[in-house]
């Protein structure tokens, strides 16, 4: 949910040619981590139980890997009308958090969405006859354990402002899509185990970036201006005050000037914020 694929033909020609090493402090995903071209790449994530995947993904063999999936689906007799199989999975999860059965359970959920409650146990429902480890899931999982196998990548797992960020220099690239302020998503409201998003973070983030500027760190941040009617003033106002660069993003890869942009109030505007051109 939440995932920039789809975006990465529009936002990767805007980062600078040359990156040193490139942050990526919301990583989801991987989308654009993965894709990004940089000497050093670092994904950071809250969701501990994701970077374990993906410490997992980086540093095994892709058969054996492959492997542990196939079994685990064969014994379990998971699919996507066994919903006996999946609980009983999400059961065994809860207890061993095997990184691999977490994604098991991903490939088997409602929407593909991860979820935990307060004690940080996984319960995102059954996506019955809908949600299984498919043709197209097994390509794309093989292709990315060859991606990150192949680059100097790592992953952490910390909030966003415990990450440590002395020592960058103005060839190193930071990139942030955070959970947006005037959205409403299963990642942003608090009740998945992890923090939630408010106008509080909003503004932590917010300064964090200006810090960056003040550096003459580079920086990306996506975000939305406006969505459903809603619009974002806190970010507004701060694009406005340090006169940063704003791009609008379309499905349509039509892009223009934040100024004259004639947005639908029932559309989402959604943008790449940097500070530099």
């Amino acid at each position: 949910m939440g995932g920039k694929y789809k975006l990465l033909p529009q936002i990767l020609p805007l980062f600078p040619d040359k990156i040193s090493t490139f942050i990526d402090l919301f990583a989801g995903g991987c989308n654009v981590g993965i894709n990004v071209s940089a000497d050093k790449i670092i994904c950071n994530d809250i969701i501990y139980y994701l970077i374990d995947l993906y410490d997992s993904l980086k540093t095994n063999d892709p058969e054996n890997i492959i492997g542990y999936i196939d079994r685990r689906i064969s014994d379990l007799g998971l699919s996507s009308a066994n919903r006996d199989a999946f609980v009983k999975l999400r059961q065994e999860y809860n207890t061993t958090r095997h990184p691999l059965d977490f994604f098991i359970l991903i490939a088997h959920s409602f929407n593909y969405q991860i979820r935990f409650n307060s004690r940080h146990e996984y319960n995102t429902p059954f996506g019955k006859d809908k949600s299984s480890f498919n043709n197209m899931m097994r390509t794309n999982l093989s292709r990315f354990i060859e991606r990150i196998q192949s680059l100097d990548i790592c992953f952490t797992s910390c909030d966003f402002i415990d990450f440590d960020l002395t020592g960058l220099t103005t060839e190193d690239f930071v990139y942030c899509d955070p959970p947006y302020l005037i959205t409403n998503g299963a990642y942003n409201d608090g009740k998945r185990g992890f923090n939630g998003w408010d106008q509080s973070h909003e503004y932590r983030l917010l300064e964090l970036l200006s810090d960056l500027d003040n550096l003459n760190i580079r920086f990306a941040l996506s975000n939305v201006i406006t969505h459903k009617g809603k619009k974002n003033q806190i970010l507004i106002d701060w694009i406005e005050h340090n006169n940063f660069h704003v791009e609008h993003l379309k499905k349509n890869y039509a892009a223009s000037s934040y100024h004259t942009a004639d947005r639908s109030k029932n559309g989402s505007d959604e943008v790449l914020i940097t500070n530099y051109l």
